[in-house]
């Protein structure tokens, strides 16, 4: 693949974020046309789906941050010379092609194109039919920043395809694709597992657990839990689980007074058979599947453990391992906690929203990968880039001694 230079690649996200900002009423009207069709069965789905002036302004920024990075490519790993004059350099460089499927989210057509493309990475987009018109116009303006640039438009491109054109997609891809990235819930991600001849990077769910430990500073506990959970539902580092270790001093009295704050909060709540003793008018568990689903609604399930290590046993079993996080004043604690609970981001004293690029100073992200190869956790601009060794010789040959 062409290496292109960096400042070739500043120049088209230039104009791109000019170009949105002068497409912008266009934008939010196509929008517009997808808001009208979707149906608003699933609230958080909606959600992610608005393109108002705020979201225009983070595409803006978005691409302004990955402008202002260093060039991840042909970068040096290592370099070494050995005793025969080898010289080895390891370099990074491009996967090549990049496809990611995603639902509903416009934004990610911003984000995911300009880290692919700043990567030297093609990327072909596969977006949700909810948000088809507000694709296509994004895509257009992908392809006007590139022509300005007399750069070619297949750096950068949407597929239009159905289910089934995606599956034999996947089977028999028209083109070598290098790495694939499904965003979105277990059937895409097991469809993608299922059908795809390359690299797959998993996006996978939140299933988000919080541990209330006997050491917890009670307040700091209610105040985590309420941003966890309430902040923005729709989002994959959203809280699921909280479990509250059983030892906490005034145990009941809290129990009761956090129930009655989530109440008030309209979140729905869903107990343990221990919790129900505490609080019999709320939902018990029906179904032990309950524990591994991502509820992306305002709806929490709390439960009581025995101690920190039967904590950490149930997250590790029934968590997505995106994000999980303890409350406790107790360091020794708190690190014997992260170290063993098996997430891409584990969490002391603080809320598990903040897994995400932006906040975690990683900038823009493809995705929040709760893979361990390559990558775990925000996808940024630097993790979009393989390796590759750069062999200096002068007639070396190989012998055996």
């Amino acid at each position: 693949m062409k290496l292109l230079n960096t400042e070739i690649k500043n120049k088209v996200l230039q104009s791109m974020m000019k170009i949105i900002d002068k497409q912008r009423a266009n934008i939010i009207a196509a929008n517009k046309e997808d808001l009208e069709s979707f149906t608003k069965d699933d609230r958080a789905l909606y959600d992610r789906l608005i393109v108002d002036d705020a979201k225009i302004n983070g595409m803006i920024n978005a691409i302004e941050e990955v402008k202002n990075q260093e060039d991840p490519v042909n970068q040096i790993i290592s370099s070494t010379t050995l005793n025969s004059g080898l010289k080895i350099e390891n370099k990074s460089a491009p996967f090549g092609t990049i496809m990611i499927i995603y639902e509903s989210r416009p934004d990610v057509t911003i984000e995911a194109a300009v880290l692919a493309f700043k990567a030297n990475n093609k990327i072909l987009l596969k977006g949700g039919k909810e948000a088809i018109n507000s694709n296509l116009i994004l895509e257009k303006c992908w392809h006007q920043a590139l022509e300005e640039n007399n750069l070619s438009k297949d750096w950068i491109k949407l597929l239009h395809l159905k289910r089934e054109e995606t599956q034999e997609f996947l089977k028999n891809p028209p083109e070598k694709i290098d790495l694939i990235v499904p965003r979105g819930g277990e059937r895409l991600i097991k469809f993608v597992k299922d059908h795809a001849t390359c690299a797959v990077l998993i996006s996978g769910r939140g299933n988000n657990f919080l541990y209330v430990s006997k050491n917890a500073d009670w307040l700091k506990s209610v105040k985590v839990i309420i941003n966890a959970k309430t902040d923005k539902i729709s989002g994959c580092n959203a809280l699921d689980k909280v479990l509250i270790d059983k030892n906490i001093p005034e145990y009941e009295k809290k129990v009761k007074e956090l129930k009655t704050i989530l109440n008030k909060l309209d979140v729905d709540l869903v107990v343990d058979e221990k919790i129900s003793k505490l609080l019999p008018n709320e939902n018990k568990i029906l179904s032990q599947s309950i524990w591994y689903e991502e509820f992306l609604a305002m709806k929490l399930l709390i439960a009581e453990v025995d101690n920190e290590d039967n904590a950490i046993d149930m997250i590790n079993k029934f968590s997505g391992g995106h994000s999980a996080s303890i409350i406790t004043e107790n360091k020794i604690q708190a690190e014997k906690f992260m170290q063993q609970v098996d997430s891409a981001a584990v969490y002391h004293n603080a809320s598990t929203r903040f897994t995400d690029g932006g906040q975690m100073g990683v900038g823009a992200e493809l995705a929040i990968s709760t893979d361990k190869l390559h990558h775990r956790g925000p996808l940024g601009l630097k993790q979009l880039v393989t390796n590759k060794y750069y062999v200096f010789g002068d007639g070396h040959i190989r012998t055996n001694i």
